[in-house]
């Protein structure tokens, strides 16, 4: 997975070691707006932010702690994303996205914290040790007035999560680039791309479940090599669109590049081989391994499932069907070819565990203030819209706001549009009502106001509406 803060620090242009300098009025606008209540805190040293290390016990998660001299009695909960397994030993314990917005929100008088909670789809031990550092802040730190949960990607999942679990230990929940449509609908998806390009394109040679580990690597490179060949041709690029499509892979990668035209479909295809060549296929193919192992069998199925219909509803069906045509290929022969192959059934068990960790109910009780990129390819900006249509069903639309920034890239979000979504969300919290707060001018003003040192790329919230997500969670035939 990319290094993302690396590549923030590199987006930024802070690799020079430069000591970053904030003024009171950078953050005038981000002050809760009753007064600072200072509780009282062994964890608060005179003059100084305090940063505590530790593991919590009994285990070896390891947890970090962040207490500012003027603690304004709001704890802050970061749940990170998803770490690859061979990354683990170096798994830290963040408590913020980066240290920049982190630095911010500490001389707010933010206390921040949060745990390593584990490696891969380590939704089950999040739950369980994120609430134990609530539990060990506490009795170590004193009892903060309120608690916000925020997190990115596998950790934005997490933090809608907790919202629904434990609504009575936050006060509001912020998931950033969060993978909210549910984990049973995102592994189909993914399952739906593997599927796909292995009938089109690998000639059904590779394995899309039960991936052997021992033979692991050498699949992915397969993989990733019969995908690159099939960029050289124009058949093999109409077929990566529609292998693209069947996830509604983003026709957009780099977040310093505008977006395509809308009728620049050999771009957007290129841009659609370069997730699935950089990222998606990682997922597809290598996280698989360590799902399967932890739910003890393969969750995901595509039994039933008619992709020519599938196709249709896609955001990116105008593209195959035009690059389909450039390259002399029949389109309906290829949707049959899908058709007729052998599916693939979930294994009841590890169905049942992916359900669990995690499915949403759009029962929510607090408010929450989602935030995505609209040309995210790993976890898509449609994950929203199954969301918010959860929430409908319940009742519960004035608990939840979404935002969209308009950028490319998994959790491309400036310090700035972070710094503003949470004043955004506080400020729910402290008045009870969203009002205009969530509108794009308004969520412009206040990222622009923090400055251009925490706005290297400008403010880019807009107007958004996700097409519906492909494979929403619904019992398999």
């Amino acid at each position: 997975m990319k290094r993302h803060v690396l590549l923030t620090l590199i987006l930024f242009g802070l690799l020079s070691g430069s000591t970053m300098t904030f003024t009171p009025a950078t953050y005038a606008l981000t002050r809760v707006t009753h007064p600072p209540v200072h509780p009282p805190s062994p964890c608060i040293l005179p003059k100084v932010s305090n940063t505590i290390h530790g593991t919590l016990t009994g285990t070896q998660v390891n947890y970090t702690i962040t207490m500012p001299t003027n603690w304004n009695g709001t704890l802050l909960l970061f749940s990170h994303m998803y770490v690859s397994p061979l990354d683990a030993p170096l798994n830290p314990a963040p408590v913020a996205t980066d240290s920049f917005t982190a630095d911010a929100l500490v001389k707010q008088g933010y206390a921040l914290t949060g745990s390593s909670y584990g490696h891969g789809w380590a939704v089950q031990e999040a739950f369980q040790d994120q609430i134990a550092l609530l539990d060990l802040f506490k009795s170590k730190c004193g009892s903060p007035i309120r608690t916000i949960a925020w997190g990115q990607s596998l950790g934005g999942l997490v933090t809608a999560g907790l919202a629904q679990l434990f609504p009575t230990r936050f006060a509001g929940a912020l998931p950033m680039c969060g993978v909210v449509a549910g984990s049973v609908g995102t592994w189909n998806q993914l399952l739906d791309e593997a599927f796909a390009f292995n009938v089109l394109l690998a000639g059904n040679k590779l394995p899309i479940i039960h991936i052997p580990l021992i033979n692991a690597q050498n699949i992915i490179n397969q993989a990733t090599s019969t995908l690159t060949s099939a960029q050289n041709t124009a058949q093999g690029r109409a077929r990566i669109a529609l292998t693209a499509a069947l996830s509604d892979v983003p026709g957009w990668y780099d977040r310093s590049s505008p977006e395509p035209n809308s009728q620049d479909f050999g771009t957007q295809e290129h841009n659609q081989f370069l997730w699935e060549s950089q990222l998606d296929f990682q997922f597809a193919f290598g996280a698989r391994i360590e799902l399967e192992l932890r739910a003890g069998g393969n969750p995901s199925w595509n039994t039933g499932i008619d992709y020519g219909k599938q196709l249709a509803q896609s955001s990116n069906f105008k593209e195959v069907v035009a690059l389909y045509k450039q390259a002399g290929l029949n389109l309906d022969q290829d949707l049959n070819s899908l058709a007729n192959s052998p599916r693939t059934k979930a294994d009841p068990k590890a169905l049942d565990y992916l359900s669990k960790y995690f499915t949403f109910d759009g029962d929510l009780s607090i408010p929450v203030l989602t935030m995505h990129t609209t040309g995210d390819g790993l976890a898509v900006n449609q994950d929203e819209q199954v969301y918010a249509s959860l929430a409908n069903a319940k009742g519960k639309t004035g608990m939840l706001r979404q935002i969209f920034v308009h950028r490319a890239d998994h959790c491309s979000f400036t310090p700035a549009e972070i710094l503003s979504g949470m004043q955004t969300l506080i400020n729910r919290v402290n008045t009870g009502t969203w009002g205009n707060s969530t509108d794009p001018a308004q969520m412009i003003k206040k990222a622009t106001a923090f400055g251009s040192f925490l706005n290297p790329l400008p403010p880019s919230f807009l107007n958004f509406k996700p097409t519906p997500f492909l494979r929403p969670f619904d019992n398999p035939k």
